[in-house]
């Protein structure tokens, strides 16, 4: 019999509310305890991947002087509307998700390689940025996030006419895609818009990255090894600063 993992809103509760000082980000790193997420070369799973990651990319923008929280610090399932909760309840200045991609059949997993950075919306930019949605929303968030009687469609219409936020996220996507692919050197799948339920009720600019594919018999590989995670986590970091800046200098008064 399965033993029960802590309950998320207790691990939630647990984690720091600041690491330092200077701009504050959110990194939520995706799926964890029962909800593995893909399963990749050599039986790598995405949970662990994302987890992984995401301390390597707190450790590189904390010596950056930023303030970095995890939405998870372990193995432990935390449902996609508590991760929004548990960032908005922290007023971060952006909140970046953290996943690895896959494909559905062995001879797609073979050819499908690279990394894509998404943004939300009411409507997939395409039939890939469907399947990644539909794969990434498995977890049963959408009762939770979303007021009874309502739609989807008209969730997100409202949420994105809501929150003032939701006009930076678009950036943030194409600051963090344009330095993970300069760092990495890995295949542009581009910068695409979905109905992501992570991204869905975010009061701050929000982006999901999807690092790579877990289980392409190349890049999988590559998504383990410390040289190529830290050359992605230069890469994020480098985006979050651009995207800061330029957003700092928009709102600078003109002279």
């Amino acid at each position: 019999m399965r033993r029960s993992s802590i309950p998320a809103l207790l691990a939630l509760a647990l984690l720091p509310l600041t690491a330092g000082a200077g701009p504050f980000v959110v990194l939520d790193p995706g799926h964890g305890g029962i909800h593995e997420g893909a399963m990749g070369v050599g039986g790598v799973m995405e949970k662990s991947l994302a987890l992984e990651f995401a301390f390597k990319a707190k450790a590189t923008l904390e010596k950056a002087g930023f303030t970095v929280v995890l939405t998870r610090d372990r193995d432990v399932h935390v449902k996609l509307v508590e991760r929004v909760a548990f960032s908005n309840g922290r007023r971060p200045d952006l909140f970046i998700s953290l996943h690895c991609n896959s494909m559905p059949t062995r001879a797609l997993r073979e050819r499908f390689a690279g990394i894509q950075t998404f943004f939300l919306s009411a409507d997939s930019s395409g039939e890939e940025a469907k399947r990644t949605a539909l794969r990434e929303n498995t977890e049963g968030a959408q009762a939770a996030a979303q007021p009874q009687g309502e739609d989807t469609l008209a969730f997100i219409l409202k949420d994105l006419a809501r929150s003032e936020a939701h006009q930076d996220s678009s950036r943030l996507a194409a600051a963090l895609h344009a330095r993970l692919l300069e760092a990495s050197g890995a295949e542009d799948r581009g910068v695409q818009q979905a109905p992501l339920f992570v991204l869905m009720g975010m009061d701050a600019p929000a982006a999901l990255v999807e690092l790579g594919f877990i289980a392409h018999p190349e890049e999988g590989k590559r998504l383990q090894e410390a040289p190529y995670q830290q050359k992605l986590v230069d890469g994020l970091v480098a985006g979050v600063k651009d995207f800061l800046q330029a957003r700092a200098r928009a709102a600078a008064p003109v002279h």
